[in-house]
């Protein structure tokens, strides 16, 4: 029936692609470039500016930000060492050079794309079929389709969740107001907390947990949680569930249950930062007999989709064993280019350890198990953990939180995960990477010679 279908839709002048990518992010852009160059006719789609979320509005305009406030906190902790008076900034001045981050990047992308020959669409495409998609009124087919839409914010089912802004609005903010709430404490929301509360923000948090960063080691989280409050003087509201927001005359309210117990709080400005969710709900993937859950496109070791073997996805909106960071997009992007080419030899997604970082100030960083999922896979391991603000790192640049712990399996002497919270966490978490990939003893690493001083040499002590 489908196939009967497709050659009456090709034969009434309807375009015919080889691949059909949706998505323009890091994923969607690697496969169609990768398709076009092994001569494929390719076609791509999105229904927001090219270039996708970690180019425009996610990792770049954000380190952007982040790392401007590196500069706030290392002169206040240098103040009366060396440092007399702290700098003053223009919130104006900082979006400008935000900016010459991103507004060129849409533009570019589609320059580069036409360039190439790839045919471009903007507009969220619709399955008619397993092969056939509707995009901007037109009705086209492909022998393969590729999702790699990404995640969206995930939607407050709540009244006055209109006035809940979002982290893209964040990151184009005119002028900072005086007070924010946010609700969700994972690593969006705690990131942008802490850029505002470094530049005078008074910022209240709400979260449904007991508390921040659930999916991070709890003691480093707690770590962080107390510089937030005591440095920064964010007030945390855990076990709360919003239940509404509310437009006052100046400011926005946000009623939530504490404990079985009402609370409220008010401020300039409400954020939805309570996590992100697959982008899928304009596809209407069960046209196409693509299977999907609350996770994304459901995939096999193929990154392909087992109900759909002319459907693939790569990227966050992938159901796979990646997590949804922009080089595990990469990573799967290549996978599915690999085997949309050389369908003969199909490869397997293959997932080494996966860093992930919070860029707040101190980072926080993690790699492999946490002490939980060690005990549950049944390791026999020792963890290290320490508060090493006595060593020099720390101490150099007046640091009053710089701690690890380190997951040791105790048969094999490797690592298992590492946890860090520092200045510099965001670098040190890759040596641990190398270290697990290449199934390095910790005795053997311990020999090796590394500059001093240096912050990479500290791994040694984490061992």
């Amino acid at each position: 029936m489908f196939i009967n279908f497709r050659i009456e839709l090709k034969t009434m002048g309807f375009k015919h692609f080889d691949v059909f990518v949706i998505g323009t992010g890091t994923a969607g852009k690697r496969v169609a470039y990768a398709c076009i160059d092994a001569g494929l006719k390719v076609a791509i789609a999105d229904n927001r500016e090219y270039g996708g979320t970690c180019a425009n509005r996610g990792c770049d305009p954000k380190k952007v930000l982040t790392g401007f406030t590196e500069i706030l906190d290392r002169t206040k902790k240098m103040e009366g060492k060396g440092i007399t008076r702290g700098p003053e900034f223009s919130w104006e001045d900082l979006m400008a050079f935000k900016n010459t981050f991103v507004d060129a990047v849409p533009a570019a992308t589609e320059k580069k794309l036409k360039k190439l020959g790839i045919e471009m669409y903007h507009q969220s495409p619709k399955f008619l079929d397993e092969n056939t998609l509707s995009v901007e009124g037109k009705t086209v087919t492909a022998d393969k389709i590729v999702i790699a839409t990404g995640h969206k914010p995930m939607e407050l089912r709540i009244p006055g969740r209109n006035h809940a802004l979002y982290s893209d609005d964040f990151l184009n903010l005119e002028k900072l107001p005086e007070s924010m709430i946010f609700i969700g404490a994972g690593y969006i929301g705690m990131e942008f907390a802490h850029v505002a509360a470094r530049l005078g923000v008074k910022v209240t948090m709400l979260e449904m947990a007991d508390r921040i960063l659930t999916n991070f080691d709890e003691d480093m989280s707690k770590y962080l949680q107390q510089v937030s409050e005591e440095e920064l003087g964010i007030d945390f509201i855990f076990n709360a569930k919003v239940n509404e927001i509310e437009k006052l005359r100046k400011n926005f309210r946000v009623t939530a249950t504490q404990n079985g117990k009402e609370v409220s709080v008010k401020a300039g400005m409400v954020f939805n930062t309570a996590g992100r969710v697959p982008s899928i709900d304009e596809l209407d993937l069960e046209k196409g007999n693509v299977e999907f859950s609350r996770k994304g496109i459901v995939v096999n070791e193929y990154l392909q989709s087992p109900s759909n073997k002319n459907v693939y996805a790569c990227g966050d909106v992938s159901a796979s064993e990646g997590l949804p960071l922009t080089p595990l997009s990469s990573q799967e992007a290549r996978i599915v280019a690999a085997n949309l080419l050389n369908k003969d030899k199909p490869k397997k997604a293959h997932f080494p350890p996966q860093p992930t970082v919070v860029f707040t100030l101190p980072k926080l960083a993690s790699v492999g198990l946490l002490e939980a999922e060690a005990r549950e896979k049944g390791y026999d391991f020792k963890v290290k953990h320490k508060l090493a603000t006595d060593w020099f790192n720390a101490k150099h640049i007046n640091e009053k939180v710089y701690a690890y712990k380190t997951l040791i399996d105790n048969k094999t002497g490797q690592v298992l995960g590492a946890h860090l919270v520092g200045p510099e966490s965001s670098e040190l978490i890759n040596m641990f990477v190398m270290v697990m990939c290449g199934n390095l003893n910790c005795e053997d690493v311990k020999k090796m010679i590394f500059a001093y001083p240096s912050w990479g040499n500290d791994i040694k002590g984490m061992l």
